[in-house]
């Protein structure tokens, strides 16, 4: 089976990217929501959080408020350095435990699903409801287009529209395929074990945020 991991910046349209993959086939292992369970109660990520931010970041029926502690993470680098520090491990240990319920997955390609800043930015204005501060400041903390695309095996375009989009993943899931072939090319050259590790196409996408 292929692991894709499948990154983009916010607003960069990562979770239709994803639904699309799904429909054909491919298993989704979600980083938005890891990300959402290891800030919930009881999650490893819930208290640490709290102790660092305050107690001003919960909501009254004691979840974390994202937009409380948007506000409060992002305020400078700093902060958001520190609030990294506590939820990346916790992510990265979810994620991998998910990743590796799907035996005979190993990590092979990276697409990153890019659209210009102008471009996000109304997208997380316009359909996710962010103010422009909120919004303004969660691009800025982010890493550049540049060094994101730079990582990738793949880059998908998605600038333009839905049917636009459509178009992008169905060449993103044939070239997708093509890969997954030939790493099973690749390990039934290696032998039988290597072949039985790789059976399936290509199949689990893991959706970093």
């Amino acid at each position: 089976m292929l692991a894709v991991g499948l990154t983009g910046g916010i607003g960069s349209g990562k979770s239709a990217v994803a639904a699309l993959l799904v429909e054909r086939g491919a298993v989704l292992v979600d980083a938005d929501q890891v990300a959402r369970d290891v800030v919930a109660p009881g999650g490893p990520a819930y208290q640490p959080l709290i102790d660092r931010f305050g107690p001003g970041i919960v909501a009254a029926d004691g979840t974390i408020d994202r937009k409380a502690l948007a506000s409060a993470a992002f305020a400078d680098e700093a902060t958001r350095l520190e609030l990294n520090a506590i939820t990346h491990p916790a992510i990265g240990t979810a994620m991998i435990a998910a990743r590796d319920a799907h035996e005979g997955t190993d990590d092979d390609v990276v697409v990153v699903v890019d659209c210009p800043t102008d471009v996000a930015l109304e997208r997380l204005l316009g359909q996710r409801g962010f103010d422009r501060a909120d919004a303004e400041a969660r691009i800025r903390a982010q890493i550049s287009r540049e060094e994101r695309c730079k990582e990738a095996d793949y880059v998908l375009d998605n600038s333009g529209d839905r049917a636009a989009l459509e178009a992008e993943v169905a060449t993103l899931w044939d070239w997708l395929q093509e890969a997954a072939a030939r790493k099973r090319a690749h390990a039934g050259a290696a032998g039988p074990a290597g072949s039985d590790a790789a059976a399936g196409a290509a199949g689990s996408v893991t959706a970093p945020g």
